[in-house]
């Protein structure tokens, strides 16, 4: 979640930098669920991005917001740009093209994360309808121009606007035309954690191909069935990706934080400040040797903002978060936290993936991770079709919410969240497919309906 941490404790040494990971750590007991999500605004009259200032704009829906849940404003420069839930620990924030973003609060079960969207999405309705604005459940915005798409008011966005195009293709289309649904899951000890993440890296494409809800771009499809994910392979690659060395013997926190001490910086916070510091390492900030701010040494502060612009497939803060999904629809949202649950949560499920994924190599886990984008289920790995490991996996993710034994107040377990999922691999078809079919059957070649079908 993109709200900027405030501690401003100097670090001396890297083992604070380890020990604000190790900090995760947890019993089973106190294990907890969040999830995020990213919807984009878009007016119901003329389907035309939303621009931030006026009576209509993403800041009136923010204060619309403020005073219909009594949520604590986060403002920089004067302007409302998120929401803080003090008491719950939910958060709204806005992406740089305005994509609302729902960090919800840690949750026990996948019920609770379902309660919890329905109402946020109920909430926004409340407030966004009567200004005339509608959101949008795909993973990439289908009919805009990255022109047409406005700029929020956020500092941090505007250092990473001007470094984007020096790192890769895609930097501004990942921050202004993409949303996403992550999911937030603990550990509960170093060696758990180094197990979750590899198992998590190695199926993220499973569930990119799940959730692939990104065939259009400018009214067009695209050529990919997640153009979302697409995106990524050429958006920063010093800073995303597979993560091969997580593989490596001696994973652990330590080897983390020497990951994200080389990753490039974006941007140091001073105040109310943004440093442009783009494209030197927290390494040499640590060292005192940043020549942007000379002799200064970072804080937790400092530490915890760069963590969050690290954007492998799978990220490690005090908690990992899956990041392989598209933006997607309400009844499936609760999805992708009960399929990473229900494959993490349980020791026998999470002992079967890992079952699947330990023989694959880092260049298979590549090319699985490369080819997914385009061909979702058609993709392969080791002459196994993508299609029957996650046929595999939702049938370990079932068991193992079945076995967790969390019900709601009409006696079902989890696992009947997985049920959207197991419609798409009963019908064999990736999300995309079925709404390219319906763009060149029902839909006459226009990508218009998706703005009435697709809004939340």
């Amino acid at each position: 979640m993109a709200r900027d941490q405030i501690d401003m404790t100097p670090l001396q040494s890297r083992d604070e930098l380890v020990a604000w990971l190790a900090a995760g750590v947890k019993p089973p007991s106190e294990f907890r669920i969040g999830t995020e999500h990213e919807k984009t605004p878009f007016t119901l009259a003329g389907h035309n991005p939303v621009p931030y200032e006026g009576p209509r704009g993403i800041g009136a829906v923010l204060d619309g917001m403020k005073h219909l849940l009594g949520w604590e404003p986060i403002m920089e420069a004067g302007n409302i740009i998120g929401l803080y839930d003090v008491t719950g620990g939910g958060a709204i924030s806005l992406e740089p093209g305005g994509q609302f973003e729902l960090s919800g609060a840690p949750v026990e079960t996948v019920h609770q994360t379902q309660s919890e969207l329905m109402a946020h999405l109920a909430q926004v309705r409340e407030v966004a309808t009567p200004l005339g604005i509608g959101f949008l459940g795909l993973g990439l915005t289908p009919s805009w121009s990255r022109a047409q798409i406005p700029v929020m008011p956020k500092g941090r966005y505007k250092i990473m606007t001007n470094y984007m195009p020096k790192v890769g293709q895609y930097g501004l289309d990942m921050m202004y035309r993409t949303c996403t649904v992550q999911t937030n899951l603990d550990f509960s000890s170093e060696a758990d954690m180094v197990k979750k993440l590899r198992v998590s890296v190695a199926l993220q494409p499973i569930a990119t191909a799940l959730f692939a809800n990104s065939p259009f771009t400018e009214g067009k499809p695209n050529g990919f069935l997640s153009f979302r994910s697409e995106v990524w392979r050429d958006t920063d690659n010093a800073r995303s990706g597979m993560i091969p060395w997580a593989f490596e013997d001696g994973m652990g926190f330590e080897r983390w934080v020497d990951y994200a001490l080389d990753v490039p910086m974006y941007f140091v916070k001073r105040g109310d400040t943004y440093i442009d510091v783009s494209g030197s390492s927290f390494r040499d900030f640590f060292a005192g040797k940043n020549e942007k701010i000379p002799g200064e040494r970072p804080t937790l502060s400092d530490w915890a903002n760069h963590l969050s612009t690290i954007f492998p497939e799978v990220r490690l803060k005090r908690y990992l978060e899956m990041r392989g999904a598209d933006g997607v629809p309400s009844d499936r949202l609760p999805a992708l936290s009960a399929f990473w649950v229900g494959l993490l949560y349980d020791d026998s499920a999470l002992n079967a993936a890992w079952d699947i994924v330990k023989n694959w190599t880092a260049a298979e886990r590549q090319a699985l991770r490369d080819d997914v984008p385009k061909l979702g289920f058609k993709a392969k790995i080791k002459d196994r079709y993508l299609f029957e490991i996650a046929k595999e996996c939702l049938q370990l993710a079932h068991g193992g919410l079945r076995r967790r034994g969390k019900l709601d107040a009409h006696g079902r377990d989890e696992s009947h969240h997985l049920e959207p999922l197991d419609r798409i691999l009963d019908s064999g078809k990736t999300p995309a497919e079925q709404m390219l079919d319906r763009f060149h059957g029902a839909w006459g070649g226009s990508v218009a309906p998706a703005y009435k079908e697709y809004c939340f």
